[in-house]
Parts: C-alpha cells; structure tokens; sequence
C-alpha cells in the first residue's frame, strides 16, 4: 500500500479509501451443460455467510450468495437458479440439512460420508465406553469402503443385536417420568438410520462418476478462509468485495 502511494504521490489512506470505492460485485454466471453439483454455506461469525454450489467436473462456481442465515429455500432457489440458467443437475453431494432431504425427493442426493462419520462421532466420542457404540463407531468408520447392500446387512443386524439397549428406559428421580437411557447412542442411530437411503446414491449405475463427500467445495472454503485471514483487518464490505473477486477469478 505505502509503494502505491508513493508511486502515485498520495497518501495510503487515499489509495485505501479509493480502492474501497471500487464497486465488485457477483453476478451468478452464464452455464451450460450439466453434472454433479456440491452445495454448501460458511459462515464468518453468526452475521453473515456465502451459500455456494460448485460443478464438481470443473470446480468452476455455479451459484453464490451472500446471506445472513441459511434457510432450505436458499438451496431450493440456488437449484432453481442454476437449472434456469442452462444447467442439467444430475446428482447434488451435501453434508446433512435433513429438511432439504425432505424437499427434495425426486433428486438425487449424497449425504457426504465424511460428514455423516462425524456427526455420530459427535454424539458418540471417539472413544465411547457402551459396547453398542463402539460397534456403531466401528461400523461408521467402514462407510468409505463398504458396499450399500453390505453397510445396511450390518446396521440391521447391530440394530437387532442391541434392541434391548436402545430400547431400555430409566425413570427420572425429578420427574418420575421415563425416558430413554441411552439417549444419545439412539441420536445417532437414528441420525444414521435417516440419512441412509443417500450414503450410497454415487454407486448407484445412473450416478457414475458422483463422488461419495463433499470434501471440494469444503478445500474451496479453506482455502478462502486462509486467503481472507491474511487481511484480518478488512471489514465486511471489504471482504465481500475479496470473495467475489476469489471466485470471479475461480470461474
């Protein structure tokens, strides 16, 4: 900043204040064609974020949007947005969002295996101490390299196995009311249970070439996040101008 300065015999805060007058702003690009797409938000505090979906042949970005909270008609409105503008979505890859699942159901979805390890983990821990989680753990951990018929043969029968641990029930010393005793192994279980017609879509014969996560557009948000912390004093008219510039520059 000081050599621009310099050079143009100005002062760094007119350069910066005439830099920030520069007006960048995204336009969803012109498409065409067709293919898997990855769809996903990252936040910057709970203020605002970027709703994005990516071509996963191309990694070129197919829609973004600034928003303050995400809601399941922002993805139906990024998907509508990007089939009017000439694009065939033959397969979406996403990380949960259970009501978009439900909207959803003549598409064809992949729950990223990644993150469907992660969030049983997250109710589970690394190291649970019930033998009934470590077998769920242990089955989770095999999702990226088992077969679909193979993976639901195995939760069925671990479901059958442990039906009297997760159906057991403890009463409350407080409330005298009963409830689940293994509150958070029947979370995950359940969590599993939902998003398992879509762990397996990318092996499915009308999906080839689908991938299985959604681990491209989550580098495309890392490598933003490490591009933006190099300029950890911008403001947020300041960072959308760099985000539209990163992903005019991606396109």
């Amino acid at each position: 900043m000081g050599d621009i300065a310099e050079h143009y015999g100005v002062s760094p805060s007119t350069i910066k204040r005439r830099l920030s007058n520069i007006k960048i702003r995204w336009s969803q690009p012109q498409i065409s064609g067709g293919g898997y797409v990855h769809l996903d938000t990252t936040y910057w505090g709970h203020n605002w974020g970027v709703l994005l979906a990516l071509d996963n042949a191309t990694r070129k970005p197919l829609y973004l949007e600034f928003i303050n909270h995400e809601t399941i008609d922002d993805y139906l409105e990024a998907l509508d947005s990007i089939e009017k503008r000439g694009f065939e979505i033959r397969g979406i890859i996403i990380d949960g969002k259970k009501g978009l699942f439900n909207r959803l159901p003549d598409r064809r979805l992949q729950m990223c295996q990644y993150h469907m390890k992660e969030i049983v983990k997250r109710y589970l821990t690394k190291n649970p101490k019930l033998l009934a989680a470590r077998e769920l753990l242990s089955l989770v951990n095999m999702l990226t390299c088992t077969g679909e018929e193979e993976f639901k043969a195995s939760f069925s029968q671990w479901r059958q196995r442990w039906n009297e641990v997760l159906s057991k029930r403890s009463t409350s010393s407080r409330t005298g009311k009963t409830r689940y005793t293994h509150r958070r192994l029947r979370t995950a279980m359940n969590s599993l249970n939902f998003f398992l017609p879509y762990l397996f879509t990318f092996q499915h014969d009308e999906c080839t070439g689908m991938p299985n996560t959604n681990n491209l557009i989550e580098g495309v948000f890392s490598d933003l996040k490490k591009n933006l912390n190099c300029h950890c004093g911008m403001n947020e008219n300041g960072r959308k101008r760099f985000i539209a510039v990163f992903f005019k520059a991606l396109g």
